[in-house]
């Protein structure tokens, strides 16, 4: 809401006050600006409509479609995306499962004390970064809500807090530290383990070492913990994708609850691209699951390592594929990308990605939040409205999915009973 942006001839010039990584979104680089489909082995110019019918045909072919991505365009989308994947009968998943599927995992299972970010500005005095490195993957995090922000309580702003980061190696985030625990790779679940019997006051059972770090640093984490007035713990995919997995999440969430006992603690997870928080609590109050919901069955179902892409994927289960607003051939493993290319492949994106070169039908679109208006939510479960800072003559992601389940009506109509 402090973004200045400087448009002339409906081109966006020069971007001020967002960080480096907002202004190279906002900025763009090279479009994609004709759809494409795939004939004789290479990808040649179409229509709009071309495109819309021959991924209505894959889709309709396939019997089960994989719809995947979904975390840089707005909720509007996302909710057409949901309906496509219940009239095709298809899996829909997010890029959620390959960052913090296990923090929603474990959230499903302790429930979370959170907190919006403005609450963390505004009362925070003791800040822990675990497993994250905001300086770099958030830039503005720390001057905005968290480590350096002032706020109606933290008048002070960095003065006025203790800020820690728990790490495996030493970040820039830790040059704005007052306290650093360098733990053993995989450790997490360990040291949380022992900060929770710390803070139950049952240090005398924990060992002189702990995942690489000493007990007497671990006491001093405790009590600075314990002494807070409102603590904050933000963690990222250091404790999500390390040994462990949800259960780390699952075990941090239940420190957050014991410190509940002595003082005002809330945690929140470091999530990544802009609304991939949107696109879980838009499956969640549509069919009442977060991430990886299978429609085949007629009705969703959910089990992740079962329904989720990359498991889809790694067991060849997956017959055709819809990627949107994601780059799966620049993020999956190997052998998952190899998977994908043997499958027909839309692509919904408003760049060229490596995930282009392996795609059937590519279909270029607006880019929400600068060419077209809509609905996301922030890492904190804040909805916000995102603003349309120029025109295009592109189509909007909700657009075209909903020409895209238009052709589907249409063409399994005209099929035969036998062919429905």
């Amino acid at each position: 809401d402090d973004i200045d942006v400087e448009v002339d001839g409906g081109t966006i010039k020069k971007v001020r006050h967002a960080c480096r990584l907002g202004s190279s979104k906002i900025m763009g680089h090279e479009r994609m600006l004709n759809p494409m489909i795939r004939r004789n082995g290479e990808l040649v110019a179409a229509s709009f409509q071309e495109a819309y019918d021959r991924a209505a045909q894959i889709l309709l072919a396939a019997n089960k479609p994989l719809l995947y991505g979904w975390a840089c365009t707005s909720c509007e989308a996302q909710k057409k995306g949901i309906l496509l994947a219940e009239e095709v009968g298809g899996i829909i998943d997010s890029t959620a499962t390959v960052c913090h599927g296990p923090s929603v995992i474990g959230i499903e299972e302790k429930g979370l004390p959170g907190a919006t970010l403005g609450q963390v500005k505004n009362r925070a005095d003791t800040i822990v970064f675990w497993g994250c490195n905001p300086a770099e993957a958030h830039p503005r995090h720390s001057m905005r809500y968290s480590s350096n922000s002032s706020g109606r309580f933290t008048p002070r702003g960095r003065e006025g807090r203790k800020i820690v980061v728990v790490d495996v190696r030493e970040t820039r985030t830790v040059k704005n530290a007052d306290k650093f625990l360098r733990i053993n790779p995989g450790s997490d679940y360990e040291v949380i383990s022992a900060l929770r019997l710390l803070v139950a006051g049952k240090g005398e059972s924990i060992p002189e070492e702990v995942g690489g770090v000493l007990k007497a640093d671990l006491v001093d984490l405790a009590n600075l913990l314990k002494s807070a007035r409102f603590g904050a713990l933000f963690f990222g995919l250091g404790i999500t994708h390390s040994r462990g997995r949800y259960k780390n999440i699952d075990n941090a969430l239940s420190l957050v609850t014991e410190l509940n006992q002595h003082c005002k603690f809330v945690i929140m997870p470091m999530r990544g691209h802009y609304n991939v928080g949107g696109i879980g609590q838009t499956l969640a109050w549509s069919s009442g699951y977060p991430m990886s919901v299978d429609y085949t069955r007629g009705a969703p179902y959910f089990n992740p390592g079962e329904t989720a892409a990359c498991d889809l994927l790694a067991r060849r289960d997956s017959d055709a594929a819809l990627v949107i607003a994601a780059d799966p051939a620049a993020s999956f493993p190997r052998p998952l990308v190899e998977a994908l290319a043997e499958i027909p492949v839309i692509q919904i994106d408003p760049f060229e990605n490596p995930t282009t070169l392996l795609s059937d039908v590519v279909i270029p679109c607006a880019i929400a939040g600068v060419e077209v208006e809509g609905t996301a939510y922030r890492m904190d479960g804040l909805a916000l409205r995102l603003r349309k800072m120029v025109d295009s003559s592109l189509p909007s992601d909700e657009e075209i999915l909903t020409h895209i389940l238009e052709s589907v009506h249409r063409q399994r109509g005209s099929m035969s009973p036998k062919e429905a």
